[in-house]
């Protein structure tokens, strides 16, 4: 494995993970008040499509980003609905 694609798996993992204590905090309190819908929606519109171009380019660190990114941000989605 080259360094480029080191750079690229460490920076996924930095930026998945950072979705990971707002989802356990919204699970935990059963609050999402706080959590705005409309960016919840883009921004996993975006994840998906981030996840379609890693695909494309079959680029295993921006496909495992936001592969796992988009499966946090949507039971944040389904959370947010929930709870609301």
């Amino acid at each position: 494995m080259d360094l480029i694609t080191i750079l690229g798996l460490l920076a996924a993992i930095l930026t998945t993970f950072s979705f990971l204590p707002q989802m356990l905090k919204t699970w935990q309190t059963k609050s999402a008040k706080d959590v705005s819908l409309v960016m919840l929606l883009s921004f996993t519109t975006g994840i998906f499509l981030w996840l379609i171009y890693g695909i494309a380019l079959k680029a295993l660190p921006i496909i495992l980003a936001n592969g796992v990114t988009l499966v946090f941000n949507l039971i944040i989605l389904w959370l947010k609905i929930k709870y609301r």
